[in-house]
């Protein structure tokens, strides 16, 4: 081992799933979800890595980056993740770039993992057994019944905090926060606007969300371009109400830029935007050194292991049409004891892999 394992070969699948239902958000809409995926090479092992981005992905992981790394030793996640951000300087690093660095960077660090024949969490080392996670889903396209039905069986399946989706129509969110309150009893529930409000509605909204309803998290109140006004939100929002953005962070200059502004209550990253595992523990590095708290953006089952070896950590988001894809196309995706997920020691890198015949149909 201690004289390298070269990279023989990376291969790239894109997968395009519809949904069960429209889905929607404060700002957006969707009907479909597009996964691409990286299988790597080394040593007799195969890593795998992924990140939810677009078909261009694919083609920059295959025309770029797969010679990058190739020929180079997977045993050095951090060397060929400078690698590839070296050789994109003129392709920028926001976007479907990190992304593409992403994929690549999940699968070096589980092969590496499993030619130690680790787990991806013991290789990284633990600092904790288990990751809490919080429901996510509540889309603005759902009906009252549809609201009710996911959120209230989240808490009856003992996940003790669900999220819901504000802001497309500002006139009903306090009527379906009401709706959603009746449907989880005591659990925390939490908010999210992707950016949808103006500074004034969403401090208008804090206190209506918390005062009346218990609302205990508030996620891009604004946009989070506005680091002042999520500032303004964070100072004047009710005690209890945590501020939260950062899902859209591809660099480290992002996040250093928003713990800065003091912008956050909690900082939120989401490895697969963010350059990998690699990028993602350097996130938490931040948030350790500015003791704040970590949350990680969807993709379940691809950040358990990450967030069980980071120092500060809030929770995990159990994102719906996420858990619904990696159950459906990934053999070891993971569900949720008590509110909490455990990364399968007994797995060897982050214990996930491919289920191509399951796949297969949804390829591009």
């Amino acid at each position: 081992m201690s004289r390298g394992v070269p990279i023989e070969r990376v291969e790239v699948s894109v997968f395009t799933i519809p949904t069960d239902a429209p889905e929607g958000d404060g700002t957006l809409r969707w009907d479909k979800t597009t996964m691409v995926v990286v299988e790597l090479s080394a040593g007799g092992q195969v890593g795998l890595g992924y990140t939810y981005a677009d078909q261009a992905t694919g083609t920059l992981v295959r025309e770029l980056l797969a010679d990058v790394v190739c020929k180079k030793d997977v045993l050095a996640p951090p060397a060929r993740w400078a690698d590839m951000v070296h050789a994109i300087r003129n392709l920028g690093r926001p976007g479907i770039v990190s992304m593409a660095i992403a994929a690549v960077d999940v699968a070096i660090w589980d092969c590496k993992a499993k030619l130690h024949g680790l787990s991806l969490v013991t290789l990284l080392g633990a600092a904790r057994e288990s990751v809490p996670v919080y429901g996510s889903g509540g889309f603005t396209t759902y009906s009252d019944a549809q609201l009710t039905a996911q959120l209230g069986g989240w808490v009856e399946a003992g996940i003790p905090r669900v999220k819901m989706k504000v802001g497309a129509h500002p006139e009903r969110d306090l009527d379906r926060v009401r709706v959603a309150r009746a449907a989880i009893g005591d659990a925390d529930l939490f908010v999210d606007a992707n950016g949808a409000y103006t500074r004034k509605q969403a401090l208008r909204f804090a206190d209506s969300f918390a005062g009346e309803y218990g609302v205990r998290w508030f996620e891009e109140p604004v946009s989070s371009d506005d680091l002042d006004g999520l500032r303004l939100l964070r100072d004047r929002a009710p005690a209890g109400l945590d501020i939260a953005a950062g899902e859209y962070g591809y660099d480290l200059p992002y996040f250093r830029r928003m713990l800065a502004a003091g912008a956050v209550d909690v900082l939120q990253a989401d490895a697969s935007r963010c350059a990998g595992i690699t990028g993602f523990l350097r996130v938490a590095a931040l948030c350790q050194a500015e003791e704040l708290d970590l949350s990680a953006h969807c993709g379940p089952s691809l950040h358990v292991h990450p967030c069980c070896a980071v120092g500060r950590l809030a929770h995990l988001e159990y994102f719906h049409d996420h858990v619904r894809i990696e159950h459906m196309l990934l053999e070891g995706a993971l569900a949720p004891v008590e509110g909490r997920l455990h990364p399968d020691l007994s797995r060897p890198g982050h214990g996930l892999s491919l289920r191509r015949s399951d796949a297969k149909r949804y390829a591009v």
